[in-house]
């Protein structure tokens, strides 16, 4: 016999950002701790609101599961004496696990014979099982907990009611003083207090008191009333992924509804009237069908129905009208002022108390733009563009616009500079620097805009991790993880030829000239530069690179990043090329014994036979056109490739550790050498080749 069950945590309105992560770990740990439990189940959904968790389990199994277990006891040695009776060890063993001594079995465990036993284990009721559920949902991680009451459980939000069955029974269990029972409750304003009869009932039950508890659900019926005011108004309304996510999981019951602003408001900036809307009031832009203009209109999403939603509108037009006419009075009164007066300002904001101020940072943002510049060979007039980018980079922060709407630092940068005349690449680089936002967010698109960026993180990076403020587990207030990780993508997307040891050694000449000083700067770099090491392997593994492929590359240095991640591809690819076989077994040879050499010179005159002249002339011209090539991955990877053969005449023609001392030590030194032209490429032998031999 199969039974359903249900279980539903009841809160306070939930942060919506929360919810989609704590629902895929309530179906996680749910199907973990049945799986542990040996209870079989035919399916399990789950359901999310701001105001519940739950889920749904059919077909679950009205009693565990029995087993066989075997059970290993102490060696044979131990469970018998001399005289080969058992010993109290073997008595105390067998008790313990409900046997006797006739149960006894014996065989081999690595290596030594130990006794055995098997025993029943007979499977519960299920329904003896559930109140462990409690353990679920206790056990659900949240992004910030609280306290409620006198409670000393934290949790995300105050529990209100549990919902426990098993079939019509009730599943007991309590937590935070709240009982589980078969009661739960509709929309806050328009449902009722509800009895669940049975779980396979719940979706349609909490329906009728107008909550749709699944959450792909009501993102269609979100979905539906837009494109039915798009029908009707003859609109296009662009969905933002983020912000459709973000509603479904404000609401229980959507409503879209189509409000409308003054037109006099389009004369502020795009981007204004989008953050207004999306980010502060979570509405959907209205466009033209056509070009694509932004209309004076807006679509909200209501949690319930469309009772009085007139009423509804009107308030949600007089919150935004509100808010753009702020934003309206702040963009007038900013363009009065002049860019002289914002960077003045800069002054007196701190950017972090062992830092300095942000016109301290500005400051050595320039000077690190002109030398990572001068280090890719940026074109002088892109150079002055970027020098002056980072000039003004950061004016825009002490502007009563981005004082009210902080999420347009930048943005707002560009379009006062555009109107104070400054070059249109530089006023683009002002907002380009912020770039990437997200650790896979879009990258500046010109080159000015890049190097700020990179300057810009740079020094806050170097700057927070010499004084200390390394990131830790979960905690990076400072974003630094994301900024290194934005910096190696840079440097990548525009294949520059700079290493990023190098990027970290100029920084850190930057913060020895400057008013900050850093102390102990060797051991911050060792630091940083093991800090960029952990975000070029994380890069790496994103894009599918095998572990040791990557600890292969990047064994000493990130170098070039562009560079490495070929060799990393290139190597991947080889892992299983039969024909790549020959090359990888001389290399991983010439490393293991490279590592016994004394002296590291070698003397030609006493290169004795053919295969190991032959080796050092192909090493020779080898080593030439590899330190002279363009660091092409797959070219100097068939470079090396070229010390295939040499190298296994050598081995087989000639013994290296003959007992002439200085044949020896010269052999040695020459497979030192060829070894450390391998090694610069990567230590080979660290990857774990699948070539089947």
């Amino acid at each position: 016999m199969a039974t359903d069950a249900l279980f539903e945590i009841g809160l306070e309105e939930l942060p919506a950002r929360f919810i989609d992560d704590a629902e895929k770990q309530l179906h996680d740990k749910t199907a973990a701790w049945l799986e542990t439990l040996r209870i079989s189940f035919t399916n399990l959904t789950t359901y999310s609101t701001p105001r519940r968790l739950a889920v749904l389990i059919e077909g679950l199994a009205e009693q565990q599961m029995s087993m066989e277990e075997e059970v290993k006891g102490p060696a044979e040695k131990i469970a018998k004496d001399e005289t080969g009776n058992w010993t109290k060890a073997a008595v105390g063993f067998t008790k313990g696990q409900g046997k006797t001594t006739d149960d006894i079995y014996t065989k081999p465990f690595n290596g030594t014979t130990y006794i055995f036993v098997k025993k029943h284990i007979e499977g519960k009721n299920t329904i003896d099982l559930l109140p462990g559920f409690k353990d679920i949902i206790t056990s659900i991680n949240f992004g910030k907990n609280m306290r409620w009451g006198t409670q000393t459980m934290r949790y995300a939000r105050p529990i209100r009611w549990l919902v426990g069955l098993f079939g019509s029974a009730v599943v007991p269990f309590e937590i935070a003083n709240v009982a589980s029972s078969n009661t739960t409750f509709g929309h806050r304003f328009l449902g009722t207090q509800i009895t669940i009869n049975e779980p396979k009932n719940y979706e349609e039950q909490l329906h009728q008191q107008f909550v749709i508890v699944d959450a792909k659900k009501r993102e269609a019926a979100i979905l539906q009333g837009i494109r039915e005011l798009e029908q009707e108004q003859s609109v296009h309304i662009p969905i933002d992924k983020e912000l459709l996510n973000e509603v479904r999981n404000l609401v229980e019951f959507p409503q879209a509804f189509l409000g409308s602003y003054k037109r006099e408001f389009l004369s502020i900036p795009e981007e204004v009237l989008i953050i207004s809307m999306k980010e502060h009031q979570r509405y959907f832009p209205v466009r033209t069908q056509a070009g694509g203009e932004l209309l004076p209109y807006f679509v909200g999403i209501r949690n319930g129905d469309d009772t009085s939603l007139d009423t509804v509108i009107k308030g949600n037009e007089k919150v935004l009208h509100a808010r753009l006419s702020d934003a309206a009075f702040f963009y007038d009164e900013d363009r009065k002022r002049s860019m002289k007066e914002f960077l003045t300002k800069l002054k007196r904001v701190v950017f972090q108390e062992d830092l300095g101020t942000i016109h301290e940072k500005v400051e050595r943002v320039i000077i690190l733009t002109r030398l990572i510049s001068q280090h890719i060979e940026l074109p002088t007039a892109d150079t002055n563009r970027a020098v002056r980018a980072a000039e003004i980079s950061k004016f825009d922060l002490t502007t009563s616009m981005v004082n009210e709407f902080t999420e347009l630092q930048g943005v707002m940068g560009e379009k006062y500079a555009a109107f104070y005349g400054e070059d249109a690449i530089v006023a683009q680089a002002i907002r380009e620097h912020y770039l990437p936002k997200s650790a896979n967010g879009a990258l500046p698109e010109t080159a000015v805009g890049t190097v700020v960026s990179i300057a810009d993180k740079l020094d806050t990076i170097i700057g927070c991790i010499s004084v200390g403020l390394v990131p830790t587990g979960s905690h990076d207030p400072y974003g630094l993880r994301r900024q290194a990780i934005g910096i190696l993508r840079m440097v990548h997307a525009n294949k520059w030829d700079i290493s990023v040891e190098k990027l970290i050694e100029l920084a850190l000449q930057v913060y020895a000239t400057s008013k900050v000083q850093l102390e102990n700067q060797d051991q911050a770099a060792t630091i940083i530069e093991d800090f960029f090491l952990h975000r070029a392997a994380y890069i790496l593994k994103e894009t599918g690179i095998e572990q040791d492929i990557i600890h292969a590359v990047l064994h000493q240095a990130i170098g070039n990043f562009t560079y490495s991640l070929a060799k990393a591809e290139i190597l991947s690819s080889k892992r299983n090329d039969e024909t790549f076989k020959l090359s990888q077994e001389a290399f991983v040879r010439v490393l293991n014994l490279a590592q016994k050499a004394d002296s590291t010179v070698i003397d030609p005159a006493l290169l004795k036979t053919v295969s190991e002249k032959a080796l050092y002339e192909k090493y020779y011209s080898v080593n030439q056109a590899y330190h002279q090539s363009s660091r092409d991955a797959k070219e100097d990877l068939q470079l090396l490739e070229q010390l295939t053969e040499p190298i296994h005449q050598f081995f087989d023609q000639n013994m290296v550790m003959v007992d002439e001392d200085n044949i020896r030590k010269n052999r040695l030194a020459l497979l030192h050498q060829i070894g450390q032209l391998i090694y610069s490429y990567a230590d080979v032998t660290k990857i774990e080749w699948k070539q089947s031999f």
